[in-house]
């Protein structure tokens, strides 16, 4: 079978709320001056892990959204709709005016509403099932972010939501390029939203022992590849962006962010939670990412990694990046800043890893003191470090051994 054609999807446009800020700016700022933004968490005291990576308190959704529609969304869909409009108008589309049938949303999302699921579900053990409120269902759906992400904007093309864990934002990225690429749409809105820094969730990622107890020191707890690490932080937050097929975005004068130009997704098949110690299934994403863009790993100068801060999960990734990019790449991860927004996270981080192509600066692992000695990879460390490549990749891979993996090139 002849492979088929390299093709780019063009970005035109970004949106970020995460803990590092909200808007896009602020987002680059903190990043690059790789500053913590784990602390304690009041919604979580009296757990074994009493702290998070929240979206700031000075975001106000109902001052963005208006009063009556933030009351109506589940959190995961107030932060997805701020990402949205920011992208929206960063790349100059008027949505009032274009063709909405031809424009679709993809959104990612692990475990929706959490936070309405667990305050209803009282409302149902306390006062019966009459005090259930109606709006239970919308705020809390999986879907749901995509479909308000419609409502808003005046899309009526493919409207889907993907859930692959951790991998969801980048698995979205990799859906809506396909939309594009197959003819299916002309403008397609996607990323991922999350935000399940709830009670249960995090007793039960606790359990489990996924999340660092360094209750005394939150700052310092997510330390991707360092030697110390013992678990991610938790954190919400939402990344949008608009692709384009590049010919027509060109066409229209608009600024090109960057282009997705190639994606590859595969699955472990090995354990539920554990990574594959031996890497088998993301290294074939990275493969297939590769090869769908037409290059080598020898191209690749920048690897925003998955990097959780997990014991066995970063050195895993480790031999994947040497395996298959080699020695040369800088590597690193953002997840030091903004802890792991879950679903989100692949989204949030392409949005970094574009910036980073268009900036040429590949931002420091915040954290990242003591490299661990399994990690054989060129960790960027202590400050940007300026990186003239045109491509990198970003990886992203969730519980249930789900892997997607993005290239992304320069403009």
């Amino acid at each position: 079978m002849t492979p088929p054609r390299p093709f780019r999807a063009a970005v035109t446009g970004l949106g970020l709320v995460t803990p590092a800020g909200v808007g896009v700016d602020e987002n680059w700022k903190r990043v690059l001056s790789a500053v913590p933004t784990a602390s304690a968490d009041p919604a979580l005291a009296g757990l074994p892990v009493d702290f998070s990576c929240r979206v700031p308190p000075e975001f106000d959704p109902a001052a963005v959204l208006g009063r009556r529609t933030a009351w109506r969304l589940g959190r995961h869909v107030q932060l997805g709709m701020v990402a949205a409009r920011e992208a929206l108008r960063d790349c100059g589309l008027d949505s009032s005016t274009w063709d909405g049938a031809r424009v679709g949303v993809v959104m990612g999302n692990s475990l929706g509403g959490t936070a309405a699921f667990e305050q209803q579900h009282q409302i149902l053990r306390e006062k019966g099932a009459s005090s259930v409120s109606p709006l239970f269902l919308p705020s809390y759906g999986v879907n749901m972010a995509a479909g308000y992400v419609a409502i808003d904007c005046g899309a009526r093309g493919p409207n889907l939501a993907v859930s692959t864990a951790c991998a969801s934002g980048s698995t979205a990225l990799g859906v809506a390029r396909d939309l594009l690429r197959n003819g299916t749409c002309d403008v397609v809105l996607a990323g991922g939203a999350e935000a399940a820094v709830s009670p249960s969730m995090m007793a039960g990622l606790a359990a489990a022992g996924a999340l660092s107890r360094r209750s005394r020191d939150p700052a310092t707890a997510s330390r991707p590849f360092d030697a110390d690490r013992d678990g991610f932080v938790a954190g919400e937050g939402a990344g949008v962006l608009v692709l384009e097929r590049e010919a027509d975005a060109r066409a229209r004068g608009a600024r090109v962010r960057g282009c997705i130009s190639g994606y590859g997704a595969s699955a472990d098949a090995v354990h539920d939670t554990a990574p594959d110690p031996e890497g088998a299934g993301a290294r074939n994403a990275v493969r297939a990412a590769l090869a769908d863009a037409g290059l080598s790993g020898a191209d690749i100068g920048h690897v925003n990694a998955h990097g959780t801060a997990t014991r066995l999960g970063d050195v895993a990734e480790a031999h994947v990046i040497r395996r298959a990019i080699g020695a040369a790449a800088a590597v690193t991860s953002t997840k030091g800043v903004t802890g792991h927004c879950m679903g989100a996270a692949g989204a949030i981080e392409a949005v970094f890893t574009l910036l980073a192509l268009e900036s040429g600066l590949v931002p420091p692992t915040a954290n990242l003191e003591r490299l661990d000695p399994e990690v054989d990879c060129d960790l960027v460390q202590g400050a940007p470090r300026p990186v003239t490549s045109g491509a990198a990749l970003n990886n992203s891979f969730g519980f249930g051994g789900q892997n997607a993996v993005l290239v992304l090139t320069a403009a």
